[in-house]
C-alpha cells in the first residue's frame, strides 16, 4: 500500500533523478492513486528535472484514470513542448489518455496528425472506437488500417469483434470469426473469450458453447468460464447455468467478481433464490464480499427475487454505499408499491450525502405510477427541474407516464408539449396517456401527427393505439391502423396486437371474423386471445362460442381461474344453474383457487388497500354507507343498464 502523500513529498524531496520520480510516479498509479500521481509530475518539475520519454507514459496514464481532460490538456502541451512529441510510445498513451477521458475526436486528433503510428496505435483508436459503440468510425478505421498494409493483430481483432457485438449483429460476428481463422489468430485465448462472449450476446449459445469447447483445457481461464457463464445466462436458465459454474469449481478454477457478476444475472426470479443464496455464501468465502459492485447486484437479485429483508439485511451491513446502492434498494421498495420506505431511504440518502440520479428519480416515478402517489410524484417532477435532471428525455417520458397513471392527463399534455426533444416512446407515451384516461380520440389523432410528421411508430406504439380503439369501440380504426403496421411499416403483430383484435372484434359483436382472425394468425394463440374472446362472448351473451373459449382457454391453464368463473357466470346469466354448479364441482377437484381481488387508493400521502368482503378498515363503516348511496343513486339516474356492468369485485364488495 502507497503511503499518504505528504510522507512521499517529505521521502521523495531527497530524489536526485528522474528514474527515481517515474518509479514513485508509477507506483502511485498502479495502486490508484492518480491525483497524487499528478502532484508528483509537479513537484518533480519544480525541483527543475526535465521528464524523460518514461515518464508521460506513466502521467497520461493517472490523466485517463480520473478522466480529467484539464490535466489531460496539461500534460499533452507538455510533450509537444519535450523532444519526445515524435515518438510513438508516447503519441499512443497520449491516445489511449483520451479516449479513456471519452474525448474520442481529441484522442483522433493526435491519432490522425501522428509521424508514426504502430499497430498498437491502430488499435487504441480502433478499441476507443469498438466501446464507444461506434461502428462505423471503427469499420472505416479498420480498412484503412488494412490499407496501409498494417496487418491486424489479435488485439484488433478483439475490437473488430466487440464492435460487432455492439450492434447484436450475429453475422457479421461469424464474419470477424471467419477473418481471424484467415488470418492466423484464433489460438490467441483472449481473442476466443471474446468470441465466446460475443456469440453468447448475440444469442449462439452453439457457437458459443462451441468455441469454449475446442478450446484446450490447459489453456482455459477463469476469463474462459466467465465468458461462457456470461453467454449462457442471457440464454438459459439459471439450473443450467449454475451447472457450469459447478465444473469451474470441479476445474479448479477460482472464481472471480466477474464470475458471480455473470452468474447472478440469471438469478431475476423467486425460484433462483437459494442459488442466488448461495453465490452470496460463496462471495463471502472467497473474500469478494467487500466488492461494492457485486453487492450491488447482490441488492439486485433479492429484490427481484421477492426477498426485501435479505436486501435490506445486506445494505445495512454495507460500509460503503454508492448511488447504485442507494437506487438498487429504492428500486426494491419501488418494485413492490411501498411507496413510503421507498421515499424514506430517497431521503436517507440525501442526508447521507449521495446524490441521487436519474435511475433513482425513474425508480420512484414508477412506484408513484403503479400506487397513484400523483402527490409525491409531482414533488419529484419538481426536485428533478430544481436539479437540472428534466433535460433527460427518458425521464421526462417517464414523468409523463407517472402523470398518466395518476390520471393528471393535462400535466401529460403540458410536459410533453414543452418537450424540445421527443423520441419514439415520447410519442408512444402521450398517446399511451391520453388512452388511459378515456380521451380515445386524441389519442388516435396524435398518432396519426406522429405520423405525418415522418416518425416510425414501433410495435409498442401500435399496441397503444389498438388498445385505445379497443376500448373506444372504434373498429374501422382499429383495422386501418392494424392494416397500416403490417403492410406498411412490414411489422409483425404480436400476439398482443392480436388480442386486441380480437377483443375489438368481440366487444363489436363480430365473432365470426374474430375466430377467422384467430385461425389465420401465424401466431399460436395464447390465453390472452382465447380471455378476449370470452369475456366478449360474457358481454353478448354468446354461450356456444364461450364454451368453446373456455375449453381452449383450460388448455392452456388448467388451474388458472378465469375461465370457471367466467363461464360460469355465462351460465348464471342465462339460467343455467347446474352448469354453474358442475364447474364449481371442477373448480374444487383441481383445487383451482380463485384469489380475492384488492383495490388501492391514496388519501394525504397514505395507501389504503381493500379487498373483498374486508371490513377492517377504521372507516369502513362510513365508507360503505356512502358506497351504497353513490350505487342507489346510479341506480335511480340510470347512469348503467344492468348488473352486469359492474365488476365481480365491485359487486362482492357490496
Amino acid at each position: 500500500m502507497i503511503r499518504p502523500l505528504h510522507n512521499l513529498l517529505n521521502q521523495f524531496s531527497k530524489c536526485q533523478t528522474v528514474g527515481h520520480w517515474n518509479t514513485h510516479i508509477r507506483e502511485a498509479v498502479k495502486n490508484g492513486y492518480s491525483k497524487e500521481a499528478l502532484i508528483l509530475y509537479r513537484r518533480m518539475k519544480q525541483t527543475g528535472l526535465t521528464p524523460n520519454k518514461l515518464t508521460f507514459p506513466f502521467v497520461a496514464k493517472a490523466c485517463a484514470k480520473i478522466s480529467d481532460l484539464t490535466q489531460s490538456q496539461i500534460i499533452h502541451a507538455n510533450i509537444i513542448k519535450s523532444p519526445f512529441w515524435s515518438d510513438v510510445f508516447i503519441v499512443t498513451a497520449l491516445i489511449d489518455m483520451y479516449v479513456k477521458s471519452k474525448q474520442l475526436e481529441l484522442a483522433y486528433k493526435v491519432f490522425d496528425q501522428a509521424p508514426e503510428r504502430d499497430v498498437t496505435s491502430w488499435n487504441v483508436m480502433l478499441l476507443g472506437f469498438a466501446q464507444s459503440g461506434n461502428v462505423g468510425r471503427f469499420s472505416h478505421l479498420f480498412q484503412e488500417m488494412r490499407l496501409r498494409g498494417v496487418a491486424p493483430d489479435s488485439v484488433t481483432l478483439i475490437g473488430l469483434t466487440q464492435s460487432v457485438i455492439e450492434i447484436n449483429d450475429l453475422p457479421l460476428v461469424r464474419g470477424a470469426h471467419a477473418f481471424g481463422v484467415r488470418v492466423g489468430l484464433m489460438n490467441d485465448v483472449s481473442l476466443v473469450n471474446t468470441f465466446i462472449s460475443g456469440y453468447g450476446k448475440c444469442g449462439d449459445f452453439i457457437s458459443s458453447a462451441g468455441m469454449f469447447d475446442q478450446l484446450d483445457v490447459q489453456l482455459r481461464t477463469i476469463v474462459s468460464w466467465n465468458s461462457l457463464i456470461s453467454a449462457h445466462s442471457q440464454l438459459s436458465t439459471f439450473h443450467s447455468t449454475f451447472r457450469i459454474y459447478q465444473l469451474v469449481l470441479y476445474d479448479g478454477h477460482r472464481p472471480d467478481v466477474s464470475t458471480f457478476l455473470s452468474l447472478l444475472a440469471s438469478c431475476g426470479e423467486a425460484e433462483a433464490l437459494p442459488y442466488g443464496k448461495l453465490a452470496h455464501s460463496h462471495v463471502t468465502q472467497l473474500g469478494h464480499d467487500y466488492d461494492v459492485t457485486l453487492a450491488n447486484t447482490f441488492l439486485t437479485m433479492y429484490s427481484r427475487c421477492g426477498d426485501i429483508d435479505s436486501a435490506c439485511l445486506l445494505f445495512q451491513k454495507m460500509s460503503y454505499k454508492t448511488c447504485v446502492s442507494w437506487t438498487a434498494m429504492i428500486s426494491g421498495y419501488a418494485e413492490r408499491g411501498n411507496v413510503e420506505e421507498a421515499f424514506n431511504l430517497f431521503l436517507a440518502m440525501q442526508t447521507a450525502g449521495e446524490k441521487p440520479d436519474t435511475v433513482t428519480l425513474l425508480s420512484l416515478l414508477s412506484c408513484c405510477g403503479q400506487t397513484g402517489s400523483l402527490e409525491l410524484g409531482i414533488w419529484i417532477d419538481n426536485y428533478a427541474v430544481s436539479n437540472r435532471l428534466r433535460d433527460n428525455v427518458v425521464l421526462c417520458n417517464a414523468i409523463i407516464d407517472m402523470y398518466a397513471k395518476c390520471g393528471s392527463v393535462d400535466k401529460c399534455k403540458e410536459l410533453f408539449n414543452s418537450m424540445s426533444q421527443r423520441t419514439i416512446v415520447s410519442w408512444t407515451t402521450m398517446i399511451y396517456g391520453l388512452a388511459l384516461n378515456g380521451e380515445f380520440t386524441d389519442a388516435l389523432d396524435l398518432f396519426f401527427r406522429m405520423v405525418e410528421l415522418g416518425l416510425k411508430p414501433n410495435h409498442i406504439t401500435f399496441l397503444t393505439v389498438l388498445q385505445a380503439c379497443t376500448h373506444a369501440g372504434f373498429l374501422e380504426k382499429g383495422w386501418e391502423c392494424f392494416h397500416m403496421m403490417t403492410r406498411v411499416y412490414q411489422l409483425n403483430p404480436w400476439l398482443e396486437h392480436y388480442s386486441c383484435m380480437v377483443d375489438l372484434l368481440g366487444r363489436r359483436g363480430k365473432f365470426k371474423e374474430a375466430l377467422e382472425l384467430i385461425e389465420s394468425m401465424p401466431l399460436k394463440p395464447d390465453a390472452g386471445i382465447w380471455g378476449a374472446l370470452l369475456a366478449a362472448c360474457k358481454i353478448h351473451h354468446n354461450l356456444k362460442i364461450g364454451e368453446y373459449a373456455a375449453y381452449r382457454l383450460h388448455e392452456l391453464e388448467p388451474h388458472a381461474a378465469v375461465s370457471y368463473v367466467e363461464l360460469a357466470n355465462m351460465y348464471a346469466l342465462d339460467g343455467q344453474w347446474d352448469g354453474v354448479s358442475k364447474l364449481r364441482g371442477l373448480m374444487k377437484s383441481n383445487e383451482v383457487k380463485k384469489f380475492p381481488g384488492q383495490s388501492i387508493i391514496q388519501v394525504d400521502g397514505k395507501n389504503h388497500t381493500f379487498s373483498v368482503e374486508e371490513r377492517s378498515h377504521p372507516d369502513g363503516l362510513q365508507i360503505y354507507e356512502l358506497l351504497h348511496m353513490l350505487v342507489s343513486q346510479m341506480k335511480k339516474d340510470r347512469f348503467y343498464y344492468n348488473v352486469e356492468d359492474f365488476s365481480t369485485h365491485e359487486m362482492e364488495l357490496l
